[in-house]
């Protein structure tokens, strides 16, 4: 297999089996041995303890690179987890894949009318029976959801509000303390207006058909702020077609009664209030500043004016719960009466502090995170929520995913677009990321970033509008 390099996909697979791997005395060590048709995989224990899987033969009849070397990457893997299954004792509910979106291996089938997609998982990936039933069931939801809008035709718009009440100990996102940040709040909205304006032009021949405003937490600046961005993007884009308008309001101790009628003035159709956790001492452990009371109020307050769309955030293993601190969240959730739910698993990311002062939570680790997932896709299934999409991230607990759950009719279009990788995003705001679908027969994705870091953003705004535009304009996408 010369010229094919494997690194980027072996590593999150043998970090799914040793959360922690060192080359170095006293730690395991892996070792690739890769020939022209046959590779054989060894691991080693200081104690003496090996393991070397038999040498096997690999061929495939593909002629292009790209398939080529997704064909020979799929057998390098399987081989891989076999060794590795057998040396740790361990199998994972996703098998070999590591990616973040599992249930588009599925989607894509779909599309070419092929079946037996719990035997293709199994056979190909390993994936487990409930896994791959899981990700079928969604990806047929996807699928019947896509089939009746030409998405191919349209796009999406990400506007992209960075700042935060306070950080959660778990984030990573290009978050910023709105308290620290305060002087950078109104440069920002300048910089982004520009920006705004700047890229609305760029798809005429488009519809847009759904637009969301993340971060960060949108609601985090003030009402009149945040009624400037939505009206500078209904100013200029044609918003004539747009089926889903989504402002993540996120954190309650951000919501306030002008907000929400101000949201609902403008024609916002979907909103979240995500509480993560209804146990007051994990909301404090997290870093969120704000009570399980609040959650109540604001979502109460919400439904009372008027939102018929309001999706709710939660966490399974965040610090120090566990199973019976899970379901009591549950049970506070059946009270409010959501119309989604996205069901997250914690995922621990270098940069968030539950990593980099891992020191502070050690020891008081969630307990039971397997079991959360599947209570709460219980629940939902009680409660009349059907799954409609999920994703996957890296370092995920348990080897877990998130997954999205709405009652009929209040699916989130916008999750779903981008989860399939179907449709263009263009995104604007610090840290966003444009996502171009160039359909040349190999389905090709690529990004087009801004950089994270508010000032940055501020300074080199001109820079960020040039690099969508050039790239508009080099690949000729219209």
């Amino acid at each position: 297999m010369p010229g094919l390099d494997f690194r980027q996909d072996v590593e999150p697979l043998v970090k799914e089996f040793f959360p922690l791997l060192y080359n170095e005395a006293g730690a395991v060590k892996l070792d690739f041995d890769l020939a022209e048709d046959r590779i054989s995989v060894s691991v080693n224990e200081p104690e003496g303890r090996g393991f070397r899987v038999i040498s096997e033969g690999f061929s495939t009849d593909e002629e292009k690179p790209k398939l080529r070397h997704r064909a020979y990457r799929n057998q390098l893997l399987r081989a891989l987890y076999r060794l590795l299954s057998e040396f740790t004792g361990k199998t994972l509910p996703w098998g070999t894949l590591t990616g973040v979106r599992p249930t588009k291996l599925i989607f894509e089938r779909l599309e070419r009318g092929e079946a037996k997609h719990l035997q293709f998982m199994d056979e190909n990936y390993y994936v487990s029976k409930e896994k791959a039933a899981l990700a079928t069931r969604i990806a047929a939801v996807e699928y019947k959801l896509l089939d009746a809008i030409d998405y191919k035709k349209g796009y999406s718009l990400y506007i992209g509000i960075p700042f935060c009440p306070s950080i959660c100990n778990y984030c990573s996102f290009g978050s910023h303390p709105i308290s620290r940040f305060a002087d950078c709040v109104e440069p920002y909205i300048e910089a982004l207006k520009k920006e705004i304006k700047a890229v609305s032009g760029c798809f005429p021949k488009r519809t847009l058909e759904t637009v969301y405003f993340g971060g960060g937490t949108p609601t985090s600046i003030s009402a009149e702020q945040l009624r400037s961005l939505i009206r500078c993007v209904k100013e200029n884009f044609d918003i004539s077609g747009v089926r889903e308008f989504t402002v993540e309001a996120g954190r309650p101790d951000s919501i306030t009664e002008d907000k929400l009628r101000m949201l609902l003035e403008e024609g916002i159709t979907r909103i979240s209030i995500n509480p993560q956790s209804m146990v007051e001492r994990t909301l404090e452990t997290i870093g969120r500043k704000h009570t399980a009371a609040q959650v109540r109020e604001a979502f109460v307050l919400a439904r009372n004016l008027g939102f018929d769309n309001i999706n709710m955030d939660l966490i399974a293993g965040l610090t120090g719960e566990d199973i019976n601190d899970f379901r009591y969240t549950l049970s506070e959730i059946e009270k409010l009466d959501p119309d989604s739910v996205t069901v997250h698993t914690l995922a621990r990311k270098r940069a968030a502090r539950l990593t980099t002062e891992g020191e502070l939570y050690e020891g008081n680790e969630a307990k039971d995170v397997a079991l959360m997932v599947g209570t709460a896709a219980a629940f939902m299934k009680d409660h009349g929520y059907e799954p409609y999409y999920l994703y996957r991230q890296k370092n995920m607990t348990d080897n877990l995913e998130n997954v999205g759950y709405a009652r009929p009719g209040k699916e989130g279009l916008y999750n779903i677009l981008i989860m399939e990788e179907k449709q263009i995003i263009l995104a604007c705001g610090s840290g966003a990321s444009s996502k171009f679908v160039r359909d040349a027969g190999d389905k090709r994705f690529e990004r087009v970033e801004n950089v994270k870091n508010v000032h940055e953003y501020i300074d080199r705004i001109d820079e960020m509008i040039a690099r969508k535009l050039d790239y508009i304009a080099e690949h000729d996408i219209s």
